[in-house]
């Protein structure tokens, strides 16, 4: 019997975990005994989707917001802790601009914020902005599908180390590209350690700079990193 299970089971693609949930169910009826698969079904589903989502996002290293120091961050009027850490701004497709020194804890919040959406059960992906550019710029047209699916299919766009390193005008162009896909449909976190008057030093064009501000700000909030590097400060030389 249990093998006619399994054959049901592959064929109606439920989870492949089915075969170990069912004889631990305990109920007093049908309809308990199958409200409780179902529902144990479904959280093992949305455990499986979560792991998947963290593993698909390309966070380097995952992060958490727990015990994270907000001390040395100024946060604009519009902006909270208590609403940064709920993820109100992605629910109304607004952006973060995280603008301070290296070594400051912009990517370590960004990646911490992007952990606790996925973990509760949407989608965010994470890019260092060179890197995503040199993708897209690839011959592989599978592989730059791929990486506009995921993009278009997320809910926060990460884009970490903005203007660290110049763009020619394609990059630039391609950049722009993705900006301006995201504008209002969903949210975007950039950090950076470069003022808005300097970009134009890393993209070139003017035209295209000022057109890249004037999407992200249109629904942003900034929030300034006002601290000396942790990891300065931490370094095992010191």
């Amino acid at each position: 019997m249990r093998e006619e299970i399994s054959k049901y089971q592959k064929k109606l693609r439920l989870s492949s975990s089915l075969m170990e949930i069912y004889p631990n169910i305990e109920a007093e009826s049908h309809e308990e005994f199958l409200l409780k698969l179902l529902k144990e079904l479904n959280e093992d589903r949305e455990e499986k989707r979560r792991i998947r989502n963290l593993k698909n996002a390309g966070f380097q290293v995952l992060k958490s917001l727990e015990g994270y120091d907000y001390s040395q961050i100024r946060f604009p009027n519009s902006l909270r802790v208590q609403e940064l850490e709920s993820l109100s701004f992605v629910d109304k497709k607004e952006n973060l601009i995280l603008y301070g020194s290296v070594g400051t804890g912009k990517t370590h919040l960004s990646v911490a914020l992007g952990v606790k959406l996925i973990n509760e059960g949407k989608k965010a992906v994470f890019y260092r902005v060179h890197d995503l550019i040199n993708q897209l710029e690839s011959d592989d047209q599978k592989k730059k599908s791929s990486i506009y699916k995921k993009i278009n299919q997320a809910d926060l766009l990460i884009l970490d180390e903005w203007g660290y390193l110049p763009l020619h005008q394609e990059g630039a162009r391609l950049l722009f590209d993705i900006v301006s896909i995201c504008y209002e449909t969903k949210s975007i976190i950039i950090t950076t350690n470069i003022e808005f008057g300097k970009w134009k030093g890393f993209l070139f064009d003017e035209k295209l700079t000022a057109a890249i501000v004037d999407r992200l700000i249109h629904h942003s909030h900034m929030l300034i990193f006002t601290g000396k590097s942790y990891r300065m400060a931490n370094s095992l030389i010191r």
